[in-house]
């Protein structure tokens, strides 16, 4: 049976939860998600949010009293902890930019490894009820063909390759988590993301979803710089939430879960394809510009990642909305935004 979102923020009642990446796209959906349950019971969530930008937090998070979410104004490389209470631990933070990735792969890496250590003991420190870490699909390198990738799926990742600082990073901060929980008991889990969007992506975003939505708006084209021959499975904000939530309190210590919905697999083409024929300000077309050099513009390699997320549903989750209506909600939240 699947659980219903309140049922999972019930289980945090009264609790202190600790997120890091709350400013980012699924970081500040899960805090409005958990600030929307706290107007429905007298028994509120906590939150304390890791941020860099007060600024950016306040005004994503405008006139939440004190009790219910706290900043903490740091990078998570570098911060040294605090004394308060933690129950849960979130840890989303990391470099999210895929051009990020190659012109900055140092900091790529280190923002994940030392922030995930800091976490990682903060929630040693505490004795945490739970911890779950924000890892993604790009730990399995570049899959080649449309085989169902469980969570035991090896990888081909090149370390050489610059760009194999994002995904790098990540499999060794989930070393990490499993380390910490053999180790030393924390109750770390992991789960491993694909690309997840919906309302709440600025409208300058450069990922490749935004910019479809944006040329949806404006009656541009969409102009592809590959031949959009990868092939994946997109997530909802939402869904990613209830996933995220899932983890972290039904998962089993020490294990990865991937998150995905696995009715959306389909390639770049396809998908720019979908957001041609639909709902804009006009009709618009898609055309293929490949310029042979994809890395330039920091793509990854072509792959087919096509996750099994059967570990997961066994928890008891489910995902609620497709691709054609997460473009609908994207595009109408985007359309607000112009």
């Amino acid at each position: 049976m699947t659980d219903s979102p309140d049922r999972l923020f019930e289980l945090l009642e009264d609790k202190a939860v600790f997120v890091t990446g709350a400013t980012g796209l699924i970081g500040r959906t899960l805090v409005r998600s958990i600030l929307d349950y706290n107007t429905r019971t007298d028994r509120p969530v906590r939150i304390a949010a890791l941020v860099r930008d007060r600024q950016k937090a306040e005004r994503l998070f405008p006139g939440i009293p004190e009790d219910q979410l706290r900043f903490h104004i740091g990078d998570v490389a570098s911060w040294q902890g605090t004394d308060e209470c933690v129950d849960y631990i979130i840890h989303g933070a990391s470099m999210t930019s895929s051009r990020g990735f190659v012109e900055r792969p140092v900091e790529t890496i280190r923002t994940a490894v030392e922030g995930t250590l800091n976490m990682l003991e903060l929630a040693r420190r505490h004795t945490c009820r739970g911890f779950v870490y924000l890892s993604s699909m790009e730990v399995y390198g570049t899959p080649e063909t449309d085989e169902k990738i469980s969570e035991t799926h090896g990888t081909d990742l090149d370390p050489m390759q610059v760009r194999a600082s994002y995904p790098t990073g990540k499999r060794l901060c989930e070393s990490l988590c499993a380390s910490y929980a053999s180790e030393y008991g924390v109750p770390a889990k992991v789960i491993r993301l694909t690309q997840t969007f919906g309302p709440g992506v600025e409208y300058d975003d450069g990922r490749v979803f935004a910019e479809f939505a944006r040329c949806a708006l404006e009656g541009r084209d969409i102009v592809l710089h590959t031949k959009g021959e990868t092939r994946r499975s997109y997530l909802y904000t939402e869904d990613a939430v209830r996933a995220i939530l899932t983890v972290l309190l039904r998962g089993e210590t020490g294990l990865a879960y991937n998150a995905a919905n696995e009715e959306t697999y389909c390639s770049v083409l396809e998908m720019a394809r979908l957001v041609a024929e639909g709902p804009g300000e006009g009709k618009i077309g898609v055309r293929v510009e490949d310029s042979g050099n994809a890395a330039s513009y920091g793509y990854a390699p072509v792959l087919r990642m096509n996750l099994d997320t059967g570990r997961l549903r066994a928890l008891g989750w489910q995902p609620s909305v497709g691709l054609e209506d997460m473009f609908r909600l994207l595009t109408e939240d985007m359309r607000q935004r112009r």
